[in-house]
């Protein structure tokens, strides 16, 4: 039996529970439980772009 607890979200879609993006709300690749700043694939790209050297 595993010592992990899973929410009912989890149960009913058969899979883990995903975190919102910081920026959009919509969901991100990594678990709830990720500590740091999630962000969607859209919103993680977007931000790669602002960030990425121009020159």
């Amino acid at each position: 039996m595993s010592a992990e607890v899973t929410t009912g979200d989890e149960r009913e879609a058969g899979g883990p529970v995903y975190a919102e993006c910081v920026l959009c709300q919509e969901p991100t690749e990594y678990p709830e439980a990720h500590r740091g700043i999630t962000l969607c694939p859209v919103c993680e790209w977007q931000e790669a772009q602002r960030t990425a050297c121009s020159g």
